[in-house]
């Protein structure tokens, strides 16, 4: 049964991938973990930036972040969520776009 706090919970959620770059994030992120520097070089955006889109996607819950040595790894936590999986299946894949970096950072 769908609630007023799962509609609002969607809502959000919805809201975070209406952003063209947070929504390229998640969709290269659905290819595997990333780092921050991975992510910038991917989207063309400065680190500060790709980390403000990151911290927001983390507070509704749509990225882990695990910390290797000095490195923070992105990852998607969309299980509970298949709304959101649904959309990111509509993308075509990026893993050509990340096998095709030239310089792994981490």
């Amino acid at each position: 049964m769908i609630t007023v706090n799962h509609i609002q919970e969607m809502s959000e959620l919805l809201k975070i991938l209406s952003d063209q770059s947070r929504l390229s994030m998640l969709a290269l992120l659905r290819e595997g973990e990333l780092c921050v520097c991975d992510l910038v070089e991917l989207v063309g955006l400065s680190q500060p930036g790709v980390s403000q889109h990151l911290k927001k996607m983390k507070a509704v819950g749509l990225v882990n972040e695990t910390r290797k040595s000095q490195w923070i790894y992105y990852s998607l936590n969309i299980d509970d969520k298949p709304y959101v999986k649904a959309v990111l299946d509509t993308i075509p894949s990026l893993k050509d776009k990340i096998d095709s970096m030239k310089n792994r950072c981490c």
